[in-house]
């Protein structure tokens, strides 16, 4: 599926959607929090903090600090691998998925608005 949409008209799409989540949802992720839970629940497991970090290309403490926020939100949670305990696998849940399916779903709602 193909979406054509102007600079301006994709502004503004992200515009109504982030005015409608802060509107709706208690919890306030930054946009690196954001792009760690989709990473997490777009990308096929598994997940370590290691990882993260290269994908984002921060430190493993900044992915830490984030990781943190969001297990207290809920969003993920972590457990040490069994078979390399220097690893920490991170792992979906079901209020992380709903934060996503939510969020997915405010996203066409505003962008069928848009159309109209």
């Amino acid at each position: 599926m193909s979406v054509e949409l102007t600079a301006t008209a994709a502004l503004g799409l992200w515009h109504h959607v982030t005015l409608r989540q802060v509107q709706q949802d208690g919890r306030d992720l930054t946009l690196r929090q954001l792009a760690i839970l989709l990473h997490i629940y777009l990308v096929p497991p598994p997940h370590t903090v290691r990882g993260l970090a290269a994908t984002l290309d921060v430190t493993k403490p900044v992915i830490t600090r984030a990781l943190n926020t969001m297990g207290e939100m809920g969003l993920v949670d972590r457990v040490r691998d069994e078979r390399d305990r220097r690893n920490v696998i991170i792992k979906r849940t079901v209020g992380g998925a709903l934060y996503l399916e939510k969020l997915g779903d405010l996203i066409i709602d505003q962008g069928r608005k848009m159309k109209t």
